[in-house]
């Protein structure tokens, strides 16, 4: 995982912030990778932020591993990096298209993967690779503090990642 903040600390001299969010743009156009902002109740707090970076297609983290999928899936770590990927690929291309917004959000160690929106509904989605309870302490911080139409657990005990990954955005923002 790549942080824009530890890209910027390698890059000291003024205009680094404009030319790296350049390069993203530049990325983000050719379908490679996007920045996805926080989300945040405000567009100011959004646009002060960090990006996390997401691929558009998964094969971008896959082509040169080298591993078996048998290997990958032994790699609890990178296995999970894989899955929640093939999520946000879903959503960033979806986003793309205009179906949706697409952020992430964190406050401290709370944290919620994605978060879409579409009009006034909101949805966070939280991915897991393996068993996990149902409810998450970032995904309820998050609906204290915002209210969204759904939560959703993809992968693990929730949404089978196949059946999330077979239905388009609009189906899991529909209330």
């Amino acid at each position: 995982m790549l942080s824009y903040t530890k890209m910027l600390g390698q890059l000291q001299d003024a205009g680094n912030t404009t030319t790296l969010a350049h390069y993203l743009d530049l990325l983000a156009g050719a379908g490679m990778v996007c920045g996805l902002p926080k989300y945040a109740g405000d567009v100011a707090r959004r646009r002060a932020s960090s990006p996390k970076l997401q691929v558009f297609n998964t094969a971008l983290m896959t082509a040169m591993c080298g591993d078996t999928l048998e290997e990958a899936r032994a790699d609890r770590e990178f296995w999970g990096r894989l899955v929640e990927s093939a999520v946000g690929a879903h959503l960033a291309n979806a986003a793309r298209q205009g179906a949706c917004a697409l952020y992430y959000w964190r406050e401290g160690n709370k944290e919620v993967d994605f978060i879409i929106g579409a009009g006034r509904a909101l949805c966070a989605i939280e991915v897991k690779s393996g068993r996990t309870p149902l409810v998450h302490a970032g995904t309820a911080a998050f609906a204290q503090a915002f209210k969204p139409c759904k939560t959703l657990l993809v992968g693990g005990d929730g949404i089978a990642v196949e059946d999330f990954l077979s239905q388009p955005v609009s189906h899991w923002l529909k209330g």
